[in-house]
């Protein structure tokens, strides 16, 4: 992510109020074409930073600290977390990751007409087929799509039993 993408992202966040956690790398701190000490400066007085080595897997401390910070907590980020999911040798531990991903991700819109930040929320529902009663709701999706862990079905088909 770019400097300038990161200070649209903390400046959008930071106008709802929210506590922000910034993880990044050291690298980001030294003054360059990439990353301006001044833009960084000011991200710092909206957010908390924790910057890691530069060499390091900072995916485990964004897990660690969204896990850390309670169930209501969430993160933003482009990775889709795959590597994670796929150390998780057991299936029911993949669907619960990529639940609890769900649940808890906003994803930056990739959207080429779209000016300025726009953000795909976390689901507050299980995108699964679900009941109640004599009611079937089934998610479903118009078009195929490589299915990456936070694109979910948004529209649902809901079929009543006579």
């Amino acid at each position: 992510i770019c400097f300038l993408q990161l200070f649209d992202v903390v400046n959008c966040l930071a106008k709802e109020n929210v506590r922000l956690l910034v993880l990044g790398r050291k690298h980001m701190l030294r003054n360059s074409s990439n990353w301006k000490t001044e833009i960084m400066k000011e991200m710092q007085n909206k957010a908390d930073f924790f910057f890691a080595e530069n060499i390091s897997d900072d995916d485990a401390f964004l897990l660690y600290a969204t896990l850390r910070s309670g169930k209501h907590c969430k993160f933003v980020t482009r990775d889709f977390l795959r590597d994670h999911k796929a150390c998780l040798s057991d299936s029911v531990m993949q669907h619960l990751f990529r639940k609890w991903q769900r649940g808890h991700q906003i994803a930056l819109s990739s959207s080429a007409e779209a000016r300025g930040i726009h953000f795909l929320p976390a689901f507050r529902y299980d995108c699964v087929v679900q009941t109640t009663g004599d009611t079937w709701h089934i998610p479903y999706k118009d078009v195929f799509e490589e299915k990456y862990s936070y694109r979910v079905p948004t529209k649902w088909l809901c079929i009543r039993q006579k």
